[in-house]
């Protein structure tokens, strides 16, 4: 078995460039050989895994990564129980709502010193907008910036923020709009933090989940959620997006997406860091939204979300001498490995970023892209 999974290893790397054992930067370093074995039977999961317990190193892992996933060697691979059980679960269980706050005490409740000591000043866990940033921070302000352009935010106007995080967009929009308004998060880490920073902002947080909300609000803005959903429940979510939106109001949708429909998750992803994750396509997004909103503009920016992903593992790496003691080894491979493999995505072009404005019934005239 090892020879034979060591073979078919070794064949689908040099078709991506890799040698086992070479000099270059990108290079696959095998430290058991027991390695071929795992990956050949359990596929992301055995992979991933493999590389948290150190079986595994390459100097340059987002290149390492870029390189698999560019040259799509996972298609060669025979399906595995990992993925299979991942399937099955999704077609037989509507996990996302079995399991509504799983995902923010197993991810966004892991620690704020984490999250703070990661990312920028704003806290903003998601892509920031690189078209004239030259830092992260700048990035991220832009990002904040286009958003609240794209949907004409103006003083006194009421907005609801989908998913808000640590509260930075809330925060962002009431210093520099003038807005008032409410976000919805299943994490009480972030509820308990955002509101301590937004203390004297005509904004709150709100620990709950999406579909238990009331109210009328002008804007609605969701960044960084809808991930968490579940193709169950995209068109119970935009149903009740529509329900909370004013008739004339705009909404922004900004979410990491798939070039192809599925119905399931990464199984490494899912186990370690979004349980219950998935990510939408084109066509689920378009369905969903039908007789409920017109669609009137989609952005795609998912190229800078490998940037922004490099900036994280920077900022991690260069944070972690005050991290270690608090998260320990084996968190800190099973991080990196993460921020890598996301960025090796987005590079690949696997998947994207995308903003969407929808409108109830059509902006009357048409309505004007920003960029």
């Amino acid at each position: 078995m090892s020879s034979t999974a060591r073979n078919f290893i070794e064949t689908q790397l040099q078709r991506a460039d890799v040698a086992i054992g070479g000099s270059r930067s990108w290079d696959l370093q095998v430290h058991n050989e027991a390695l071929y074995g795992r990956v050949l039977s359990q596929g992301t999961l055995g992979l991933g895994e493999s590389y948290m317990d150190g079986w595994w190193d390459a100097e340059a892992l987002d290149l390492f990564l870029f390189k698999l996933i560019n040259a799509s060697i996972q298609d060669q691979f025979p399906r595995d129980l990992a993925l299979i059980g991942s399937v099955l679960r999704s077609k037989l269980l509507n996990l996302q709502r079995l399991h509504v706050r799983e995902v923010g005490e197993r991810h966004y409740d892991i620690g704020n010193d984490l999250y703070a000591a990661m990312l920028d000043k704003r806290m903003i866990y998601s892509c920031g907008y690189w078209k004239d940033a030259t830092t992260l921070d700048a990035a991220q302000e832009a990002k904040l910036d286009l958003i609240c352009r794209k949907v004409g935010l103006q003083p006194g106007m009421r907005i609801l923020d989908i998913g808000s995080g640590w509260g930075g967009f809330l925060q962002f929009a009431a210093e520099r709009y003038g807005v008032s308004g409410v976000g919805i998060t299943i994490s009480k880490e972030q509820a308990a933090l955002a509101n301590a920073r937004t203390a004297g902002l005509p904004v709150e947080t709100r620990l709950m989940d999406y579909l238990e909300l009331d109210g009328q609000f002008d804007r609605i803005i969701s960044i960084g959620m809808f991930e968490h959903v579940g193709y169950k429940n995209y068109h119970a979510y935009f149903a009740k997006a529509r329900a909370l939106l004013v008739e004339d109001g705009l909404m922004l949708l900004h979410t990491i997406g798939g070039n192809q429909t599925t119905t399931h998750g990464d199984p490494w992803s899912e186990k370690y860091i979004f349980p219950n994750g998935m990510l939408p396509s084109i066509a689920q997004i378009g369905t969903a939204t039908e007789k409920l909103f017109v669609m009137e503009d989609w952005h795609n920016f998912g190229a800078d979300y490998d940037r922004t992903l490099m900036a994280w593992h920077a900022n991690f790496v260069a944070a972690w001498p005050q991290l270690e003691a608090s998260y320990g080894p084996r968190f800190y491979r099973m991080w990196r490995y993460y921020l890598n493999v996301f960025a090796a995505l987005f590079r690949a072009r696997h998947i994207g970023l995308w903003q969407v404005v929808l409108s109830p019934k059509g902006v009357p005239g048409g309505y004007a892209s920003i960029r």
